[in-house]
Parts: structure tokens; sequence; C-alpha cells
């Protein structure tokens, strides 16, 4: 990988764009070139693996054969039926995939695919990830703010962010938190805007239109062309397409069973067909009139008379599609049309044989490692507070349950103190939802260059757990100094909180390095809970008096013993039945050995993070 955080640049190739109306483009920060991407001879082969753990057996499936084409500036559609075909080849395109499962070439106006283009193109995935706790502006600013150079001034960045709500007809609603009617449509025009305001060359969108109305799907579409028209090159999937989206298409690409179908400009698609000898009635639609022969609902090219009497219908309809799409996927290799393209491709694939990029890939930043972490923690500190409800009522429920269960204990002290330490550490447990619940929109804010994984994993931990835990630990002190008669000394003030939070935060941090990664282990809570109980008790466990030094609970029960002195008690006795040390070292070297033990599970967990994600 390349030590150079400097992203790599697409070519481009000059020419004088459609403007936005009032957008201004002798701006030299502003996008005013195009960049065609074409492809050569593309197979993918998917690697899964399946079976119990140790035996598990490993299978090679194809997905996408032998595909070549060119999308220029413009609309470029690829359409398909619900086989997977149509997202495969967008992703594969998009760099979505491991490219060790690739074979062909694809190329940037004529020069190979740079190793960073995840980072430098647009992509909007089908699932919406943006964060919904946030305003529409406040996630536009984050992603301007990470993506676009240092040099941009905040008045020019402000400037974009506005010309792209406009566009999108979200600039009056872009001040509020995201409304739950209809929350689908407006994420998803924010998913696109954070991408539109980068400027990126070339756009790609992951069925943009799935689960939209009709007139939400135009007003997408509508913005897209709008962009082509200025030259950046849109590349999107779709299933169906109504004939007022279908009539913006530049480019359209037809694909089933990982086979091209159609590749050619879209108005003459129709037209193709129809020399074909299908029959196209004038008031059907020619999207649906395409998808209606690649499912086997024509038949002017198979002779499927004869009904297999014995044969499953299933098996039957599955068979009469893999014909269908073998006859299309011939047609298409033998018309002149395909062989038009050839001649177009093979001199671009021509000058490249000597010089073919690399499988590796790479993550690139515009921004340096404090910007993306100042950035980082204001977002997700915004996020957890942008739940206010569930952190009031947690704080509620741990209130009631404290004051339901500690003043039995409070005549005797360290039985408070223990119970103390089983609450710190059983509602710890709930940390290792922290890297799971962002893990989607991490991966994809990763892989399209807005932060490295340091800055991400940092911002986790200052602004959402230390928050979590913190006032969580604050809670739990007042209480227990309230209907525990502690005294309220200087020594105790500090003492006790920094034992309970040193507690939490060591046994938040184990959950957490189970949780993190791509591969995540799947621990389930209750697991996690069996092993905190199992340390409470297990040191006075004949013959597992070693595991002491492996014991979280432990440690913090044993660093809060010495301060029972604190709480007005004085039962010296206990203290050295247990083999408690009371002195000043006995107190600090157990918070040394949960700090120690927080750093080694912390850095467990940014490994994870860092080996889970890192680019191939």
């Amino acid at each position: 990988m390349s030590s150079n955080d400097d992203p790599v640049a697409i070519p481009m190739i000059e020419r004088n764009p459609s403007d936005f109306p009032g957008m201004d483009t002798s701006d030299p920060d502003t996008l005013t070139g195009e960049a065609v991407l074409s492809f050569h001879n593309i197979s993918y082969r998917e690697t899964v693996q399946s079976g119990f753990p140790f035996r598990k057996k490993t299978y090679v499936i194809g997905r996408l054969y032998n595909i070549n084409g060119i999308m220029r500036p413009g609309l470029n559609a690829i359409m398909g039926p619900e086989d997977g075909s149509r997202s495969w080849l967008l992703d594969v395109l998009a760099a979505r995939k491991d490219p060790r499962g690739l074979s062909g070439d694809i190329l940037i106006n004529g020069k190979p695919r740079p190793a960073n283009f995840k980072c430098i193109s647009g992509y909007v995935p089908q699932k919406d990830v943006v964060m919904y706790t946030v305003t529409v502006r406040e996630n536009i600013e984050f992603s301007a703010a990470l993506r676009l150079p240092m040099t941009i001034t905040r008045d020019e960045r402000k400037r974009r962010i506005d010309e792209v709500l406009e566009l999108l007809k979200i600039l009056k609603i872009s001040e509020f938190p995201q409304p739950p009617k209809n929350p689908h449509e407006l994420r998803k025009r924010t998913s696109i805007a954070m991408e539109l305001v980068a400027e990126h060359p070339i756009l790609f969108l992951d069925d943009p239109t799935t689960g939209l109305d009709l007139s939400t799907m135009t007003d997408i579409i509508s913005v897209l062309r709008r962009i082509s028209m200025r030259g950046q090159t849109v590349i999107f999937s779709i299933n169906q397409a109504q004939y007022s989206i279908f009539r913006f298409f530049d480019s359209l690409t037809l694909v089933a069973s990982g086979k091209v179908m159609y590749h050619g400009p879209a108005q003459e698609a129709l037209e193709y067909f129809k020399s074909a000898g299908y029959e196209y009635d004038s008031h059907n639609n020619p999207a649906d009139f395409f998808l209606d022969i690649i499912n086997g609902g024509f038949s002017a090219l198979l002779d499927t008379e004869e009904e297999g009497h014995d044969a499953d219908k299933y098996t039957e309809l599955s068979e009469r599609r893999h014909q269908v799409t073998e006859k299309l996927a011939n047609m298409y290799a033998q018309s002149s049309l395909y062989r038009e393209m050839r001649t177009e491709l093979d001199p671009l694939l021509g000058e490249q044989r000597t010089g073919r990029s690399s499988s590796l890939e790479e993550i690139t930043c515009v921004t340096p490692f404090w910007h993306q972490l100042r950035w980082n923690m204001s977002h997700l500190f915004k996020n957890y507070y942008g739940f206010p409800n569930k952190v009031y009522w947690k704080e509620v429920i741990l209130m009631l349950n404290l004051l339901l269960f500690l003043p039995p204990f409070c005549p005797c002290r360290a039985g408070l103190l223990f119970v103390v330490t089983i609450f710190q550490t059983i509602t710890s447990v709930s940390a290792g939802e922290l890297f799971v619940i962002d893990e989607d929109r991490f991966l994809h804010e990763h892989t399209s260059g807005y932060y490295r994984v340091s800055p991400y994993f940092l911002g986790k931990l200052l602004a959402e757990l230390v928050p979590r835990r913190l006032l969580t630990s604050t809670v739990f002190t007042v209480i227990v100094f309230s209907i525990a008669g502690v005294n309220t000394d200087v020594k105790s003030i500090f003492a006790m909180p920094l034992t309970i939070m040193m507690l939490a935060y060591s046994a938040s941090s184990l959950p957490l390095c189970f949780k993190a990664g791509e591969n995540a282990v799947a621990v389930p809570t209750l697991l996690v809970t069996i092993y905190f109980v199992f340390m409470l008790v297990s040191v006075n466990l004949p013959g597992l008096s070693w595991i002491q030094y492996f014991n979280i609970p432990h440690y913090g029960f044993t660093v809060s013993c010495p301060s029972v002195t604190i709480l007005g008690v004085s039962n010296f006795k206990f203290l050295m039945i247990q083999g408690i040390d009371r002195s000043s070292w006995g107190f600090w070297k157990n918070h040394v050995a949960l700090v120690c033990i927080m750093i080694i599970f912390l850095s467990i967990t940014y490994v994870r993070l860092l080996l889970g994600y890192s680019p191939i």
C-alpha cells in the first residue's frame, strides 16, 4: 500500500459542460470534465465457504461472464431481472467487490482504474446508511468536510451544500431532524446529496428507485439527468422503469444470469429486439417489454411447444429462462452492435497490455488525521444524544434498579461493594453494540475515503463510549453516596467515582473486542454475562485462584475494598481475610491492572477493525 495520502486523480477529458442553474463552473474546484469507463472481458467468480467451523468447504460461483462495454457521461442504466446480475456488475465496476475474483480490465479514459478508485468516485448503496439522528444538512456537511480538499473555503463549501440541497428539493427541511413519516424517501435523497457534494466525475447508484413512489422516482432520475448533462458519468442499476423514467436513459445494459443481453444506446434497444422478431405493442412500456423478453415471456427463439410431463414446473421454468438468456446472449454477441462496440474497445485495451493495474486497492483521504477525528467526534456525539428518550429511560431504569437492590446491602458495606461491582460489569455488556450498530455506515464511509480507521475508532470511544459510561457511572455514584451514608470528604468524592468508572470502562472493552470487525464473533450477550458472573465467584473456588490475574470483576472489587473506610467502615479483618492490600499502592495497583486490561482489549478491537475492513 502506498504511504502517500494524496488521492490518485482520475484523468479527465476537458469539455464545456452544461451548467446547473446558478452554479459557477469557472471555479477551478468545480467538476469541468468527463470520465469514460470501459470494461473488457469482465468475469467475476465469488469464493464462498459453508459448513461447520474448521470443516468448511469452499465453493466458487460464477457471477459475471465475459462482459464488455463502455459508459460515457450521461445516464447509464443497468437493467435485469431479480437474479442479482445487475448489482454484481455495478459493484464490480465501482470496485466494491473483492478484486481477487475479478478477471478482465476496467479502464478510465483508456487508463487502468486507479487503486483508490472507491475514494475518488461516488457510490450510493441500495441500503440507506445515513445517520438519521442528525439533520439532513449535518449529514451533507459531514461528507463535504471530509471529502473536499482543505483548500476549499468554508463559504465555498456552504455554497455547494446549499446548491445540492436545492437541487434535491430538501433545502427547506434540511435544518430539521428527519421525520418519521416517509423517512426512506428523505434518506435516499440525503444519500445522493452526500455523494453529489463531493463532485466526483463518476457516480454509481445501486437501485436508487427501490421502494419509492413514481413521483419521487421521477424526481431523482431528473436530478441524475441534470448532473449527467453537466459532464458527470452516472451509472445505476434499476429493476423496472416507467416510460417517464426510461426516456431519460442514454445508455442501456440488459444483464441476466451474469451475461449481457444488450448494451448500447437506450433509444435503439427497442428497434434491436423488434428486428430480431419480437412483436412490440405500441401501448407497452419499453422497459417492461425488455424484461418480459429476458424472463421468457416471448418464445420466438425457442421451441417450447412440447411440455415435459414429468418435469417439475419450477425446474422447467428455470431451464426455460436459462435457455432464453443463452439465446439472447448469443444473439447479442453475434450482432453488428456488438462488433461495433468491440471495434471501439479493442484499441483502448491494446494500449494497456503492457501496463495493467495491480489488483491491490488502497484507501486514501484528502484530509489529515486531526481533521477527521474532530469531525467524527462531533458527528458521533450528535448521534449519541440523538436518542434522548433512549438515554433518559436507560438511566431511569438504572436508578430504579439501584434503589431497589442497594438498600438491603447498606449495613454490610462489603456486600454493597460486591453489588456495585456486579452492576458495573453486567451493565457494560451492552457496550458490545458500539461498532455493530454502525457497521454498514462505517464500511461505506471508510471505503469511500471519508476517514481512516483510527479517527473513527477514537471518535467512537471518545464521543459515545466515554459519555455513555460516564453518565451511568455518575448516576451510580450519586445514588451510592446518597443511600449508603458516605463521608463526603475530598478523597471520597474523587476515589469512588474513579473506581466505578475504571471498572466500567475496563468491563466495556471486553465485549467490544468480540464485536468489532467485518467477521465479528457471534458471541451472545448471555455468554459475556456468564463470563462476568463466573469471574465474580471464581477466585474463591479451589484451584482457580490464578484466574484473578485475568479477572476484571476481581480487580474492580479489590480496588473498591481499600476504600471501605471512605464509606465509614473500618472492617480491617475482612480485608485481611480476603488478602487485600489496604495500602496506597494496594489501591492504585488495581487501577493500573484495570487500565492495562482496557488497553489490551481496546488494542485488539482496533486491530480487528483495521484487518476486518482493510482493502485487499
